[in-house]
């Protein structure tokens, strides 16, 4: 049989998308990329970037975050008082529940609290709470001196506490004896607060012979000072003992880890030591804590002129 005939390719006609699609080399046309319009934005209003700039600056600023810390701590302390005597309040920070209502807070120092940091005394603050003044012991009976006396009196006023001396009694030595000693030991100046005697026992003597020598003790003080000197006292030994005979001076009674001084409202008290076991930064052991009774112009008349 003879060879098939071969078929001869006849070339395809273009199509009329590769005609529209193709230059008139019959190369491909590149397809136009549609451009993109460009939107231009805006400006901000000038108000709103100072708006901005202002609450960056506020979520910046360190006063920012204390305020924000601050209202958490308020709102802890309500929540963590709730069901306490609203007027007998727990300070962490004291580590001691301090009645309300009275803005000058102080303590009483000795030998017995060792070598304290009153810098530190100064600047310790919860709430509202903070140390105004320091009671601090001079001198007991007729021969000894607190070893942290004069380091006291001289650091204490440094750090901007307002201080004042005290005496601790002995009934049994005589009194203006002892008045000598402790104002030869102590030397007080303007702005500090009056002289104070402890007195806390009868030491096996009748509490007539401790009323006899205290008076001789306290009239001492007033004539070389010209102040009344403060009685520290127990409020038991108080009623006991001083109750209607030491009347015209005024008082510092301690009564403890109670919501009010239960005394009579004509008693003469100024100040209520009500804690014995307040903790107070810069020293090492439990502290005295007292609450000063008026406000601070009361206060002010009643430190040595």
């Amino acid at each position: 049989m003879p060879p098939a005939p071969k078929k001869t390719s006849t070339p395809r006609r273009p199509t009329f998308r590769q005609t529209y699609e193709s230059d008139a080399s019959g190369r491909p046309r590149r397809k136009a990329t549609p451009r993109k319009k460009v939107v231009k934005k805006k400006p901000w209003p000038l108000a709103l970037k100072f708006l901005i700039a202002a609450v960056v600056l506020v979520l910046l600023s360190p006063f920012y975050y204390g305020y924000v810390i601050k209202g958490f701590s308020s709102t802890w302390s309500w929540i963590r008082d709730i069901g306490e005597d609203p007027n007998y309040r727990t300070y962490s920070s004291f580590n001691i529940r301090i009645p309300k209502g009275y803005n000058i807070h102080g303590i009483d120092v000795s030998y017995y609290q060792g070598k304290i940091d009153w810098k530190k005394v100064k600047s310790m603050k919860e709430d509202d709470v903070r140390i105004d003044f320091a009671f601090i012991k001079a001198t007991e009976g007729l021969f000894q001196v607190d070893p942290y006396f004069q380091r006291n009196w001289r650091e204490a006023p440094k750090a901007g506490v307002i201080c004042g001396a005290y005496h601790f009694f002995r009934p049994q030595k005589p009194g203006e004896w002892q008045a000598k000693f402790f104002l030869q030991t102590v030397s007080f100046e303007t702005g500090d607060l009056p002289p104070v005697v402890d007195i806390e026992e009868l030491n096996d003597v009748p509490a007539s012979k401790m009323r006899i020598e205290l008076a001789a003790f306290v009239k001492y003080i007033e004539k070389k000072t010209g102040v009344k000197p403060i009685i520290y006292t127990g409020l038991s030994f108080y009623k006991d003992y001083l109750r209607g005979h030491f009347d015209e001076y005024p008082l510092w009674i301690a009564h403890y880890h109670q919501s009010k001084l239960k005394v009579n409202k004509a008693t003469n008290w100024h100040f209520w030591q009500h804690s014995d076991k307040a903790k107070i930064s810069g020293i090492n052991h439990v502290v005295d804590f007292n609450a000063f009774n008026g406000d601070s112009l009361a206060f002010d008349r009643l430190l040595i002129k």
